[in-house]
């Protein structure tokens, strides 16, 4: 069952005219199907179809202890991946969530604590991505963050909302290894300690 909903007033490229949108459904997020005229490179007009997926924006963080040469990160039971070919579904990933009514820096600093029991002092943007604009909205605020192993409290995640979250410390130098060997999969996770590695914290040049 469809139902039309208002079309957004975008108007930031003047290619693209919205026509119609439906909602698909919204019982967890939200699935909109549009329907827009878009006009080609070579000036020519056609009218498209799109599905988008808006769960809303969320945020991530690297947490890492310099001195001690590591990175501390979650690891889940995500039925997504599991479903689509990952051994066990054990995720291993940086701490995230959905921004809700909060801004990122609140976010994050929030689902820091619950997931992994540091209370994040110094936060350091590092960059903005769009995971998956082919269907999804959703734009993840990515950061990074020291951490005091000796400061930790316990984390996580909130069990009334079914988490159960293990909290994991490896070397860096392993963690990087892990991109290779598969055993870390999760883009943004990837895209963070590559970061470090270039021109974060545990930068050689």
């Amino acid at each position: 069952m469809t139902s039309s909903t208002s079309v957004p007033s975008l108007d930031r490229n003047p290619r693209v005219r919205i026509t119609n949108v439906e909602l698909l459904a919204s019982a967890w997020h939200v699935l909109r199907r549009t329907t827009f005229d878009y006009q080609h490179g070579d000036g020519h007009w056609t009218t498209e179809q799109r599905e988008t997926y808006d769960r809303g924006n969320g945020a991530t963080v690297l947490l890492y202890d310099l001195a001690g040469g590591t990175v501390l990160l979650t690891r889940q039971f995500r039925y997504p991946v599991y479903v689509n070919d990952h051994p066990d579904g054990m995720f291993l990933e940086t701490a995230a969530g959905l921004l809700d009514e909060d801004d990122a820096e609140t976010a994050i600093r929030r689902e820091a604590e619950e997931e992994t029991g540091v209370r994040i002092g110094e936060l350091q943007h590092v960059f903005d991505v769009y995971t998956s604009p082919g269907s999804v909205t959703e734009r993840l605020h990515c950061y990074a963050a020291p951490y005091d192993p000796a400061a930790r409290g316990e984390g996580g995640g909130l069990a009334e909302e079914g988490e159960d979250i293990e909290v994991v410390e490896f070397p860096f130098p392993a963690a990087l290894k892990m991109i290779e060997t598969g055993e870390i999969a999760d883009a943004k996770t990837i895209m963070l300690l590559q970061w470090a590695a270039l021109g974060g914290p545990f930068r050689t040049a």
